[in-house]
């Protein structure tokens, strides 16, 4: 996979798209971090490529959510408890 700062996408732009349906994907980096990837699509595999982003952001959030929940202790927490908790905060909204 190829790197390319922030500053060759401004100055070489016309190069990079150009050799971005070669390469299929290209990292953008500022500082030396990666910031973005550019990935090539087209009219047949664009409403694929979407969804197979929106899928690996959505795996990505459940995997921090977990994380969180095994560091705060919080996973240990039995389903009796959840309802309950739950049940007990629609009480209050009702009132």
């Amino acid at each position: 996979m190829k790197f390319l700062s922030v500053r060759d996408l401004r100055t070489k732009s016309a190069q990079i798209w150009k050799q971005l349906p070669q390469e299929k994907e290209m990292v953008v980096t500022n500082n030396g971090r990666p910031i973005a990837i550019l990935t090539s699509i087209n009219d047949t595999n664009f409403e694929e490529s979407i969804a197979a982003i929106r899928r690996a952001r959505v795996i990505e959030a459940v995997a921090s959510i977990q994380k969180g929940s095994v560091e705060k202790g919080t996973d240990k927490i039995r389903l009796k408890d959840i309802n309950k908790e739950i049940k007990s905060v629609r009480m209050c909204h009702k009132q």
